[in-house]
């Protein structure tokens, strides 16, 4: 039914909807633009021949759209890309009728000139200019190389593998108008999780990054990210890891519930515990906050679907849990509450070891303001990018033929 009616939305909305002029030294051409709410959209293949641009649909809904080489995933319904391991966000989500892709005006005018060499978006004419710039920048984006320099500056830093760097998709849990859990309890509101899973994702991607990995954010902002398309944009962005961070809250019905303190990390299994369901419960509650989800709040059948293509990662992603358990045991202050498994939503559509670490209890005063200050999101940070530049030295070790450990 939502396909119908995008579909029609498209038909009605396409008569004098513009066209969209491109023009190189030799040449103009114009691409008819197709109206929508969000602005005009247009199809990607239609820039040719002055543009060298290919669109492949790979799978229902999942497009492949190749400018000059550089390699560029689409999703119909989800309004962000990965281009070289940058994400952006478009101006609205991708269409599809008839089993063509439509995409953003916004997509010829911003993206591709930030990233195609040759490509100029000229704003006074409202036209796309061709140039005939040599395009080696443009392929060594679409690799997301950092170029041979780089590469051999990280080598030589020892903190780069053989081949590519790895990459870690940070995700900051909530933000928008969902502000997560808020605290402490017995006093008044000092800690929006949504604020403090913002700063120290920021700070474990610097982290991170500091030891020669890539780093995808799914939100580098305060804004509202739908919960199954934070893995969406971990798989588009070809991550080998997802990382979600989160800040835990008491049950009220609890015996002490302000006194709640530690930290634990998630895996994606079923529940095993009572807790595990009701963090679960509590973190999943987010979908509320989403006005596009495509999938039932309650739906198992979809669950039943995504975990058989997880399991694949399930020792993976246990590993890491155990890992960051570890090293945030060796500088937390509050208790560790051991690896736990969950059905979270954000983790669900994250093909790769994925997990949820609950950095601590916003609800407890001391956790709050320990939580709050930048030095201990700095600490916390730090810990968890050990843990994971660990999993992956075990991980290269494995895969090399070597001992795990």
């Amino acid at each position: 039914m939502l396909a119908l009616l995008a579909a029609l939305q498209l038909t009605a909305a396409s008569a004098g909807a513009g066209v969209l002029v491109v023009r190189s030294a030799a040449a103009v051409q114009r691409v008819p633009l197709i109206a929508s709410e969000n602005g005009p959209l247009l199809q990607p293949e239609l820039l040719a021949p002055l543009v060298q641009v290919t669109s492949t649909r790979e799978a229902p809904g999942r497009y492949r759209v190749t400018v000059f080489g550089i390699s560029i995933p689409v999703e119909v319904g989800v309004a962000t890309i990965s281009v070289g391991g940058q994400l952006r966000q478009l101006a609205g989500a991708p269409r599809e009728r008839d089993r063509r892709l439509f995409v953003p005006l916004q997509f010829v005018s911003e993206i591709l000139p930030a990233f195609v060499s040759n490509l100029r978006w000229d704003a006074a004419g409202r036209q796309l200019v061709v140039s005939a710039v040599a395009r080696s920048e443009s392929r060594a984006i679409a690799t997301g190389e950092r170029g041979a320099r780089g590469d051999d500056q990280l080598a030589r830093s020892g903190r780069a593998t053989k081949q590519a760097p790895r990459s870690v998709v940070v995700d900051a849990g909530h933000g928008g108008p969902d502000n997560g859990m808020t605290g402490p309890i017995g006093g008044p509101i000092t800690l929006y999780e949504k604020d403090v899973t913002l700063a120290v994702s920021k700070r474990l991607g610097g982290e991170l990054e500091s030891r020669g990995l890539r780093v995808i954010y799914t939100r580098t902002t305060d804004t509202l990210i739908a919960l199954s398309d934070r893995g969406r944009i971990a798989n588009q962005a070809g991550g080998d890891l997802f990382i979600s961070i989160h800040v835990n809250a008491a049950n009220l019905g609890w015996r002490d519930p302000a006194a709640s303190r530690g930290f634990e990390t998630y895996f994606l299994a079923e529940a095993k515990t009572e807790d595990a369901r009701r963090v679960e419960r509590m973190e999943n509650e987010s979908v509320r906050f989403e006005t596009n989800g495509e999938v039932a709040k309650d739906d198992p059948l979809s669950f039943i679907l995504s975990d058989m293509k997880q399991n694949e990662h399930l020792r993976e992603s246990s590993e890491l849990a155990e890992l960051i358990q570890e090293r945030l045991a060796q500088m937390h202050p509050g208790p560790s509450r051991g690896v736990k498994q969950a059905g979270f939503r954000v983790l669900v559509t994250a093909f790769m070891p994925a997990v949820l670490v609950e950095i601590g209890f916003g609800t407890n005063a001391a956790e709050a303001a320990y939580l709050s200050d930048g030095r201990r999101q700095a600490a916390i940070a730090g810990a968890i990018a050990e843990a994971t530049v660990e999993y992956l030295r075990r991980y290269e070790r494995r895969v090399s033929g070597g001992s795990g450990r």
